[in-house]
């Protein structure tokens, strides 16, 4: 809880123990053996950070942190641990907080997507768990598809190239090192595990932006966002490296802010030793860069585990604030790790803290901070405060229901209410918009606004019907104003908030911006045309230079300068413009020119960058190889159709004549059996009676007419020549 601005960690012998927001950010551990009230010392730290207006993020691996969304009940022992830290029972607020639930499967809170490109092949390379040659050649996957233009967004892209390497592994080897075979095998061996344990889930097209855990709440409170990781966790590899992936995300989106009041935001990672745990040296060098630095970007990383040991010492050194609760040494490397444990704190001379580590109660805890100077404070044994909210985890139906961002009681509806429960359901948080990535460095620059508990706050609200302590609302994205812009002033009319706030405004009377209340705005996302006024060119690629000369207007612009007088001043302001469709004024942000001689400011121009050309990938060797290879196939292919539409017709002249050849046969067999046919009939018709008789009287009329012949040529003869006479 807050006291006097700061967190109130619990109390020892020498009065309360405080973590400063200013050092907030200097990173910190929770340690301590299992069952010894690491947990509830999270809770402390994570509700004082978001009573602070510091968002919160956390894994949740027992569930018991879901009990944050509901409040406290007072108990006897917990009226006994306030007494023994001081505070008042009687007074004790027990409240719920602000809490979105996420989840990387989709099942207990909102889906988080990483693409496989923004994953990156060292992280991806410990998620699939490749050794150091398998993850060259992921690396090397990697670049082949950047310099080509390959997108890797899902697994399925993956393997698609996995496919492609593994059929070009000689083109690989000539152009970026030594792949096999066997290696890209594993690769995909791999890839097909990830596929079984649920990773698809995680990998998507379109890439969760960590930006949508910066959120406040209407009361200013920072939300606390809870991931889901009791199904996660069964998966260490991918638990790890998802932790780390959100943190290299988040250093990445985050500009530099320096040192400030309190941080940004705070990362809470609950078993710690599985990030570290066969981590590659350059991962490991990666992680210890981005613990480094990511401090002076607003961050604060906090590390929970059992030992002290599970951290290494290059990383442990940049964890200024300490709570260490008791440790057990009962085999010679747990008395090892109590003396090391003991030896990270600044000794205080009232106690042993090596004996203190080994002897502290349950809720009990050696507690250092950084004071305000930034050097570590002395330890001091203190009991730790009970959290204000509910100490354990939501039941199911209370889960699921806060999942929804529903009250986690259902209410009774109203006889006089006509509205069911279901249609005041307050909606779930929505996501950023699709174009937050792209405002975020200009947003989180120095000097843009604030909100009141000075978060930046990135999101749209919307009205919920819940109390305050379940609504899970989106912050107001605040715009950014001027310095020398009045602060807005808000007016309570019957049931509504009306913005009233001085602008400057276009009078196309006079042809000059006059401020002017303009109450009741609403600022448009897309920029309306402004009125057609006289401008004046500026370059912004140029230095400003002073104004060239204007020609002589009209009487009614009495801005027009005729000759610079002095150095112009250019300012970034916001302006109210009519919108000729809806004849309303509306709010859009120009650069605005002072006119030295009148001190009138006049509307700027900038002229538009020319677009950049879109930088071509270069031709890919491989996919040329293989549209050639396409082609080729295509040609050889074509010459076979060719060659096999020839034989078929060739075949079909043969079969053509073969036909014919069939077809005369089979008419000459048809004529030779008629033939037969009519032989046979003849044969039939003589060996009838009437036949016989017929060819009886035939033969015998030829034998007297042949035999008639015979004699009378014979008689001739023998007469021509001399015969005997009758």
């Amino acid at each position: 809880m807050l006291k006097d601005g700061k967190i109130w960690i619990g109390t020892g012998e020498n009065g309360p123990v405080f973590l400063l927001p200013s050092m907030a950010n200097r990173h910190g551990l929770i340690a301590g053996a299992t069952g010894t009230g690491k947990t509830v010392s999270l809770k402390v730290l994570a509700e004082g950070f978001s009573e602070m207006g510091v968002p919160v993020f956390l894994s949740d691996i027992k569930s018991d942190l879901t009990g944050m969304v509901k409040p406290g009940t007072r108990t006897a022992g917990i009226d006994r641990r306030l007494a023994g830290c001081g505070a008042d029972p009687e007074s004790f607020e027990y409240h719920a907080f602000p809490s979105a639930f996420w989840d990387v499967y989709g099942k207990n809170g909102a889906p988080i997507q990483a693409t496989v490109a923004g994953m990156g092949p060292q992280l991806l390379s410990r998620m699939l768990g490749l050794n150091e040659t398998q993850a060259g050649v992921l690396g090397i996957l990697f670049r082949y598809c950047a310099q080509y233009g390959y997108q890797l967004l899902t697994l399925t892209d993956l393997k698609n190239q996995l496919i492609r390497m593994g059929e070009n592994t000689q083109w690989f080897t000539l152009n970026y090192g030594n792949v096999s075979v066997a290696s890209v095998g594993a690769i995909q061996r791999a890839v097909a595990m990830l596929t079984d344990e649920g990773g698809e889930a995680f990998f998507g097209e379109r890439e969760f932006s960590v930006l949508e855990w910066l959120k406040i709440d209407e009361n200013n409170r920072g939300m606390i966002n809870i991931l889901a990781a009791d199904e996660l966790f069964a998966h260490p590899l991918l638990y790890s490296t998802f932790l780390l992936w959100m943190l290299t995300r988040l250093y990445e989106a985050l500009p530099e802010r320096g040192d400030q009041e309190k941080p940004v935001a705070v990362f809470f990672f609950d078993e710690a030793h599985l990030l570290f745990d066969d981590c590659s040296r350059v991962l490991m060098d990666k992680i210890e860069q981005v613990v480094r630095l990511i401090r002076s970007k607003g961050v604060g990383v906090y590390f929970i585990t059992q030992s002290p040991a599970d951290i290494p010492m290059s990383i442990l050194g940049q964890l200024g604030n300490r709570v260490q609760h008791a440790l057990r040494a009962y085999t010679p490397l747990d008395q090892k790790a109590v003396k090391v444990a003991a030896q990270t704190f600044r000794t205080n001379p009232d106690f042993d803290t090596e004996e203190a580590i080994t002897s502290l109660k349950t809720g009990e805890a050696l507690i250092s901070c950084l004071d305000e100077d930034g050097a570590p404070g002395v330890v001091q044994r203190a009991t730790v405060l009970p959290p204000q909210s509910h100490l354990g985890a939501l039941s199911e139906t209370e889960r699921a229901r806060a999942v929804k961002g529903l009250p986690l009681e259902e209410e009774e509806p109203s006889p006089a209410s006509s509205v069911s429960p279901a249609e005041e359901t307050p909606p779930v948080i929505s996501p950023l918009p699709p174009n937050a990535d792209g405002i975020v460095e200009e947003y989180f620059a120095p000097g843009k606004a604030e909100s009141a508990s000075g978060i930046p706050t990135l999101d749209i609200p919307e009205p919920v019907s819940a109390p305050p302590e379940y609504a899970q609302e989106i912050p107001v994205l605040q715009l950014p104003v001027s310095p020398t812009t009045p602060e807005p002033v808000q007016e309570m009319t019957t049931g509504q908030e009306i913005m009233s706030q001085t602008f400057k405004v276009y009078d196309p009377a006079t042809g000059q911006y006059v401020e002017q209340e303009k109450p009741d705005m609403t600022p448009v996302a897309q920029p309306v045309q402004a009125p057609a006024a006289p401008v004046i060119q500026v370059n912004p690629e140029t230095p400003a230079a002073p104004a060239a000369p204007i020609p002589a207007a009209p009487a009614a612009q009495p801005y027009v300068q005729t000759a610079p007088a002095a150095q112009p001043v250019f300012q970034q302001m916001p302006v109210m413009v009519l919108d000729q469709a809806t004849g309303q004024y509306v709010q859009q942000m120009m650069l605005m020119q002072q006119d030295p001689a009148t001190g009138n400011w006049i509307a700027v121009q900038q002229m538009p960058a020319a677009p950049a050309a879109p930088v071509a990938a270069p031709a890919d060797p491989i996919a040329l190889a293989e549209q050639q290879k396409a082609a080729e196939a295509a040609r050889k292919e074509a010459e076979k159709a060719a060659l096999q539409a020839q034989k078929d017709a060739e075949k079909a002249a043969r079969d053509a004549a073969k036909a014919a050849k069939e077809q005369e046969a089979a008419e000459r067999r048809a004529r030779n059996d008629a033939l037969r046919e009519e032989a046979a009939e003849r044969a039939r018709k003589n060996d009838s009676i009437a036949g016989r008789i017929k060819n009886t009287a035939i033969q015998t009329a030829t034998r007297q007419v042949t035999s008639s012949l015979t004699k009378g040529i014979t008689n001739a003869i023998s007469d021509l020549f001399g015969g005997k006479k009758k």
